[in-house]
């Protein structure tokens, strides 16, 4: 297999949210599955502070106790993990979902849900994720394809590490951008090349200019631009590929006169 070009795609395209469409009535009925379902998917995303967001595949489940003032209802449901971010502004029910052949992941989630004089909301949910085939159905399926690996990987976070210092070589960004998390890690081998890693990472804005010497805070999360990046990584030639999307601040309020950046998260622990 040839060697990936190293491209740095640092492209600002303005990404627009897509306009959520309106959630329908919960009741109490029986032909409701529908409704409930959809509102408690929205509800666990809306929840959800890191990694991707989840679309709804099947309901399992679907149970509605009778009580004063409306029903209490049981679901569950079988949830697909999609290639939105958390971070990315484009609305679950417009993601893609992962294919098999990409270790796509589900999630087995138990919700429970009150509906009262015409008001549903989710009181409780627990999810179970998993890849959704074994890795012997893989073999089966795919058996060249990368395998995930831990995200904590120490091999794969060298080439992470490697990746955030030539994204901060771009001099056209502004500020600095820091590592806020790695969503996924894969690892696969690759004729003359040796053990391939990959990964998906998303970094945050930080209150530094470029070029600055300053010590770094990480902007607040919806004040800050952020990047979502899939790079490629192998000890004998590093960083091998690295591909990256900007998406824009969900608040957009100018600061006051005068007024400093606010700081919502500790600064990193100085290097040794």
């Amino acid at each position: 297999m040839k060697g990936l070009a190293i491209l740095l795609l640092l492209s600002s395209a303005l990404q627009s949210c897509t306009a959520a469409p309106p959630l329908e009535p919960v009741t109490c009925m029986k032909n409701g599955s529908a409704a409930a379902a959809r509102a408690a998917t929205h509800q666990i995303n809306e929840n959800h502070d890191h990694g991707y967001k989840f679309k709804l595949n099947v309901i399992q489940g679907h149970k509605i106790q009778k009580v004063f003032g409306g029903c209490d209802i049981d679901l569950k449901l079988d949830l697909l993990e999609t290639e939105c971010h958390k971070v990315h502004p484009t609305h679950f029910e417009d993601c893609i979902i992962y294919g098999e052949d990409e270790r796509e992941v589900m999630a087995n989630c138990s919700v429970k849900m009150t509906v009262r004089n015409g008001y549903a909301q989710v009181t409780k949910y627990e999810c179970g994720t998993r890849q959704a085939k074994t890795a012997r159905e893989m073999v089966t399926i795919c058996a060249d394809c990368p395998t995930m690996i831990s995200l904590t990987s120490p091999k794969g976070l060298k080439g992470v590490q490697q990746a955030v210092q030539k994204f901060n070589q771009n001099t056209t960004n502004q500020h600095y951008y820091s590592l806020q998390e790695v969503g996924r890690m894969t690892t696969g081998y690759i004729m003359n090349v040796g053990m391939n890693y990959y990964a998906q990472i998303v970094l945050v804005e930080n209150s530094c200019p470029m070029g600055s010497t300053e010590e770094c805070y990480p902007i607040c999360p919806d004040r800050a631009h952020h990047a979502f990046c899939r790079m490629s990584y192998s000890n004998a030639r590093g960083i091998r590929s690295l591909e990256c999307e900007y998406f824009p601040p969900s608040n957009t309020d100018p600061l006051q006169p005068h007024q400093l950046e606010p700081i919502c998260m500790d600064p990193p622990p100085p290097t040794p």
